[in-house]
């Protein structure tokens, strides 16, 4: 083969496997579908390997393009590192830098972190992605990510800013009805306010209490915003962060003996954003938000 083969070709090539589909890898990309097409079949003639198959659930790769994949994202990780290295450089804290963490931190933790964030810096534009599951800082779906699980990749910055602690609250009118709960036991006879499908969480929970597992929730919701709103409506005893319940005191802990689970908590960025003022402005205030918060 000496046909010099361009990165738009392979990039094509893995929007289609991780799409499935020409379109779907058009619509990833932002390109036209026959453009995405046009490129794969490019690819094949260049390297002389079929690719893909028709089916119909769209199309297969074939035992060339499997063996090919790790390849093409290695390349992938490689452009998205070129480009955040283009970002750097000096000059005032501005642009636009993407924050993820879960819904309830998003909520009720970080807007005033933010505030004070922009007060310093005001040319800087923050963007807030809230999501309970585990953002993808390699392939830059966000900036930088506030996780509740300790990140493994080489590749990222990781700030341990300690534990976050949740446990069973009920709000002071619920328990004036129905009575302080004094053991595990004692739920059975209470509305337990917990996730519709299985969770990492649900599954440590229970771990953690024994007694209470998923079938004896009551109230069912897998926006951990909506199992807050739940709990502060009266409804029912559910978990909430230690802190966060702290500063509201018609919350009232129930079974803090009994039931505690520490979330080991982080702050996250890919390494080539170390040197972005703008990324590394956000990433240092989160860590001291935090650090206010758990203090």
């Amino acid at each position: 083969m000496t046909t010099k083969i361009g990165w738009e070709l392979y990039r094509s090539f893995l929007g289609v496997l991780e799409a499935g589909s020409l379109s779907g890898a058009a619509r990833a990309l932002g390109i036209t579908q026959p453009t995405v097409g046009r490129q794969v079949a490019a690819l094949e003639r260049a390297l002389g390997l079929v690719l893909f198959t028709r089916s119909q659930t769209g199309l297969l790769p074939t035992e060339a393009a499997t063996d090919l994949r790790a390849t093409a994202a290695a390349m992938a990780h490689l452009a998205a590192a070129f480009e955040r290295a283009a970002e750097r450089g000096p000059g005032p804290v501005s642009g636009a830098v993407r924050i993820g963490c879960s819904e309830v931190v998003g909520v009720e933790v970080l807007p005033p972190i933010v505030a004070r964030l922009r007060d310093a810096h005001p040319a800087l534009e923050v963007e807030l992605v809230l999501d309970d599951r585990v953002q993808d800082l390699l392939h830059r779906e966000v900036d930088i990510a506030v996780r509740m699980t300790r990140p493994h990749q080489a590749q990222l910055l990781a700030r341990r800013v300690g534990r976050i602690e949740v446990g069973l609250h009920a709000h002071r009118d619920y328990l004036a009805r129905r009575g302080m709960p004094r053991r595990v036991a004692d739920l059975a006879a209470h509305a337990a306010i917990g996730y519709d499908r299985p969770t990492a969480f649900v599954r440590a929970a229970e771990k953690s209490l024994k007694g209470l597992r998923h079938e004896q929730f009551a109230l069912r919701c897998d926006s951990n915003l909506g199992q807050l709103a739940l709990i502060r409506a009266g409804a029912g005893v559910g978990f909430c962060q230690v802190p966060l319940a702290r500063r509201d005191p018609a919350l009232v802990r129930v079974l803090p003996r009994q039931f505690a689970l520490p979330l080991e908590t982080w702050v996250t960025m890919h390494e080539d954003l170390r040197a972005s003022p703008r990324c590394r402005a956000a990433f240092d205030a989160l860590v001291d938000g935090l650090l206010a918060y758990l203090g």
